[in-house]
């Protein structure tokens, strides 16, 4: 999904940080759909091994949830 990395590197152009933050909000909201297509096309057997894209989905958050706790605390 493109939009994830657009909205992160949007928000990083912005001139503040409360303004980068809403935006890696907006690309955790994009990556939760992202998991719930992920989830449905599994149960609609388009895909078969949606565990490995999951585990994926589940790092990036993680890794934009660090950004924004790294912004918060600076």
């Amino acid at each position: 999904m493109i939009s994830i990395p657009s909205n992160i590197a949007e928000g990083a152009a912005r001139k503040n940080d409360k303004e980068f933050i809403q935006f890696l909000y907006i690309a955790l909201g994009l990556l939760f759909e992202l998991e719930t297509q992920c989830l449905i096309a599994a149960r609609l057997d388009y895909i078969k091994e949606e565990g490995e894209l999951l585990n994926k989905i589940n790092g990036i958050k993680r890794m934009i949830l660090g950004l924004r706790n790294y912004i918060l605390k600076k």
